[in-house]
C-alpha cells in the first residue's frame, strides 16, 4: 500500500469514543502493548493506548500520520506522551502575561500502528520509556478523551462515502460520453444511409424519365 512521505501533524480538537469502543479498552485495560498487536481500526489502537496511557499516569497524545497516495485513507499513524517534543520559543507579546506552564520535556515514550493489507493495524514501533514522572489519577475522573484533528471515524466515513460517490460520477460521465459516441456514429450511419437511398431514387427515376422519353420518340415515329 502506498503511503506519502510527508507526515502530518495533529491540532488539539478532542474526540470522545463510542460505548463500545470504551468497553474495548476496559477489556483490555491489564494489557501490555507490543509490537505486532493487531487491532481492527485506528480508533481501537487510540482506545487502547488512551486506556493503557491513564493506568500508567501519563496523557496519550495523536501525533502525526500519514495517508495512502491511492486513495488519500490514514494508513499510519503515531501516538505519544502528551509530553514529547518541546514546545516552541515564542516572544511574550504583553509583559503582563504569565508564561505558560511547560508541559513537553522530549518524552520518546510512544506507539506507532500501521494498516496492512488484511485490514487490521498493527503496531510496529514501540518505547515505553518515559522520562519524567507518571501521575495515576482514578479512572472515574478522567474523561476518556483523545487529541486528534478531526473525528477520525465520522471524517473518514465522509470521505469515503465523497470518494465513492465521486468515482460513480466519474464512472456515469464515461458512460454517458461512451453512450453519446454510439449515438452520434449511428446518426452519422443513418444519414449517410439516407443520402445513398436518396441518390439510388433519383437515379431510378432518372432512367424512368429516359425510358419515357424513348417510348414517345418511337411512337412518333
Amino acid at each position: 500500500m502506498g503511503e506519502q512521505d510527508s507526515v502530518g501533524e495533529v491540532g488539539g480538537t478532542t474526540e470522545n469514543y463510542d460505548a463500545e469502543e470504551l468497553k474495548a479498552s476496559e477489556e483490555n485495560s491489564e494489557a501490555e502493548p507490543y509490537v505486532g498487536m493487531e487491532f481492527e481500526s485506528e480508533d481501537a489502537a487510540k482506545v487502547f493506548y488512551d486506556a493503557y496511557a491513564t493506568r500508567l499516569g501519563f496523557i496519550m497524545r495523536v501525533d502525526a500520520f500519514r495517508r495512502s497516495t491511492r486513495d488519500g485513507n490514514v494508513v499510519w499513524r503515531r501516538l505519544v506522551c502528551n509530553k514529547e517534543g518541546f514546545r516552541k520559543f515564542r516572544p511574550m507579546q504583553s509583559e503582563n502575561r504569565k508564561p505558560r506552564a511547560i508541559t513537553r520535556e522530549g518524552c520518546k515514550a510512544m506507539i506507532v500502528v500501521k494498516k496492512e493489507k488484511t485490514g487490521k493495524w498493527v503496531v510496529t514501533r514501540l518505547v515505553k520509556e518515559h522520562n519524567h514522572p507518571l501521575v495515576i489519577t482514578p479512572t472515574s475522573s478522567r474523561r476518556s478523551v483523545i487529541i486528534s484533528q478531526t473525528p477520525t471515524f465520522l471524517q473518514d466515513e465522509k470521505d469515503a462515502k465523497i470518494r465513492e460517490l465521486t468515482a460513480e460520477l466519474q464512472r456515469e460521465r464515461k458512460r454517458s460520453a461512451a453512450l453519446q459516441q454510439q449515438l452520434d456514429t449511428v446518426l452519422k450511419d443513418m444519414e449517410e444511409h439516407s443520402n445513398h437511398l436518396s441518390r439510388n431514387i433519383e437515379n431510378v427515376m432518372e432512367r424512368m424519365r429516359s425510358i419515357d422519353s424513348k417510348r414517345e420518340v418511337l411512337s412518333l415515329s
